[in-house]
């Protein structure tokens, strides 16, 4: 992810738009998922499948541990956010150049709400409809779980009391540039 957020940041993109690989977000939803941006009301936007609840919903499983994320995020930074683990996104320039300096590595999406949030961007959800998965299978199986659960109520933790400034290519680290394949 944090690839793509670095071509944007150096490609001068005002706005880049996060979907998943497996074929549940459509395409559709990208004008509601960029309008808040482009109208100066919010500087990343989340689809999210739980506002009109209509689409694909999930597994009964799944949904508890999306309400536990949702509640251990409004907890920590008095936010709700109805659907934290969802990848369908978009963000403004100042966004893009946030996520080009730090982007979490494992199952990022409820960190990333935390770290915006507590960085003071504006963040608002619009209803989306999706779609089953379409192909692959979830990374989050059996063990996994239990994994997915603590390393990431860890991690979101962990960002809350972190400072303002995040480590990360303008501070210090390594400078990246991406060069286009020649294939």
């Amino acid at each position: 992810m944090q690839t793509g957020y670095l071509y944007a940041y150096y490609n001068n993109y005002d706005i880049a738009i996060q979907v998943d690989g497996d074929g549940q977000h459509n395409a559709k939803y990208i004008n509601s998922l960029i309008l808040p941006i482009k109208n100066g009301h919010a500087d990343m936007v989340v689809g999210s499948r739980f506002i009109t609840c209509q689409g694909y919903q999930s597994t009964t499983i799944r949904r508890l541990g999306i309400k536990y994320f949702e509640k251990l995020i409004y907890f920590l930074s008095k936010k709700k956010f109805t659907d934290p683990t969802s990848g369908f996104r978009a963000c403004n320039r100042k966004v893009i150049t946030e996520f080009a300096k730090y982007y979490p590595v494992d199952y990022p999406e409820p960190e990333t709400l935390i770290a915006i949030t507590r960085k003071g961007f504006r963040i608002l959800e619009v209803p989306v409809i999706m779609n089953e998965r379409m192909e692959g299978q979830s990374s989050i199986r059996s063990f996994k779980t239990i994994y997915y659960m603590l390393k990431v109520t860890l991690a979101i933790l962990i960002d809350k009391f972190k400072g303002k400034n995040l480590k990360g290519c303008e501070n210090g680290g390594t400078k990246v540039t991406i060069v286009p394949n020649s294939d």
